[in-house]
């Protein structure tokens, strides 16, 4: 596991006019593009989210943020409706009327395309509007599967302003799909330590409603796609539950909820475990666990992880992609190889059965976050980076 040193702040004496676009769903692009949009609200800045519908983790409660909707219209003429369009020219009005310094667009594809097309909209009559994409995994990955969405990726990434990935892991597999010569800052996923927290009071009210006080609680957050092997987190609970009394929480949904719900019919545990859905209190729930499972496929970052690390929840997951940059195995969390169900089960029981290995490493999986993820690092890394890009004058 190793960390970059953070960028070097610089004075962020001028609020900024941002404009934030992502896909508003339940999913890790979405939740940081969020969350970075109300941290940098609450810092002063003015927050402009264009998304096709309002994005999940907001309120509407928030100071400082306007939500913007782009409206997609059916034509007979058109087989699918054309969104990237519609975002193109909803960016250029949002950013023409409210004066944005800049867009900042989450997910290459279209997103980075659309801004771009903005862009140039708006250099037609003499304003100049930069842009900065975040990359955040499926949209680099994705080119593995279908090559033919390389060229219009890397243009979208080559003609971005400034460009950062969620990790090195990614920075790295993006140069090697893209062989891009746009510098590729790392700007990691965050946490805000002072939502994601332990909370004693709130632990003792909230935890009887899911376990027993003999009972272990384990906890899994998603989006249910086939990429996080929810079926795995079935098959290690089931195991953990036929050695020790033990609970499961499931928060989140997706398609794979009804093969999770089978399955756990299937091996006897379904009584034992909450399907909890899409949750907006993720932050109260997550500490009322005594262990994470995230056995993904792949994982660019493995924000879920560290959302629990931050509540004291150590996390059992899978060594692929950013997720060594955040977990060291043995001390705050624990890796395997994807698939290995019988090992990550084996070391679950090990651990619960712990008390003093498991404290260990809940307070470090906390100083983990606090050190290094958490908001009031990360959001500052940001800013500096806008300006940056600003000064450039690119």
């Amino acid at each position: 596991m190793t960390y970059e040193p953070p960028i070097p702040a610089t004075p962020t004496d001028r609020r900024l006019k941002i404009g934030i676009t992502c896909y508003p769903t339940y999913g890790g692009s979405g939740v940081v593009a969020t969350e970075l949009g109300i941290e940098l609200a609450a810092r002063g800045h003015d927050i402009h989210f264009i998304t096709s519908s309002p994005p999940f983790r907001l309120t509407g409660r928030e100071s400082n943020i306007h939500f913007h909707q782009v409206e997609v219209f059916h034509y007979p003429l058109f087989e699918h409706p054309p969104y990237d369009l519609a975002l193109a020219t909803r960016m250029a009005e949002v950013a023409e009327f409210y004066e944005l310094d800049l867009l900042h667009v989450h997910y290459a594809i279209p997103h980075s395309v659309s801004a771009y097309l903005a862009k140039q909209m708006l250099a037609a009559r003499g304003l100049h509007l930069p842009f900065i994409t975040t990359l955040h995994g499926t949209d680099i990955t994705l080119v593995g599967l279908d090559r033919s969405y390389l060229p219009i990726t890397r243009f979208g990434i080559e003609q971005s302003d400034g460009v950062t990935s969620i990790s090195s892991y990614l920075r790295e597999q993006t140069e090697k799909l893209f062989h891009v010569k746009k510098p590729i800052e790392v700007i990691r996923n965050f946490v805000n330590c002072d939502v994601y927290i332990a909370k004693p009071d709130l632990i003792a009210e909230m935890r009887p409603r899911f376990a027993r006080p003999e009972e272990k609680l384990l906890v899994h957050l998603s989006n249910f796609r086939p990429v996080k092997r929810v079926a795995d987190v079935i098959q290690v609970f089931a195991r953990v539950a036929n050695a020790m009394p033990a609970r499961l929480m499931l928060i989140g949904d997706g398609p794979d909820r009804s093969t999770a719900e089978y399955l756990a019919r299937k091996l006897k545990v379904a009584d034992r475990i909450h399907f909890l859905g899409k949750q907006d209190n993720v932050n109260e729930l997550l500490p009322v666990a005594d262990l994470m499972v995230m056995p993904s496929e792949m994982e660019s970052f493995g924000l879920a992880a560290l959302e629990s690390m931050a509540c004291r929840v150590p996390a059992i997951a899978t060594r692929v992609g950013g997720v060594p940059e955040l977990i060291e195995d043995g001390v705050n969390g624990l890796l395997f190889e994807t698939g290995d169900v019988d090992s990550m089960a084996h070391s679950a029981i090990a651990l619960l059965a712990d008390p003093g290995r498991l404290e260990a490493m809940s307070a470090a999986a906390r100083k983990t976050a606090q050190d290094h993820f958490c908001a009031y690092t990360i959001i500052g890394n940001y800013e500096s980076y806008y300006r940056r890009i600003l000064a450039s004058g690119s």
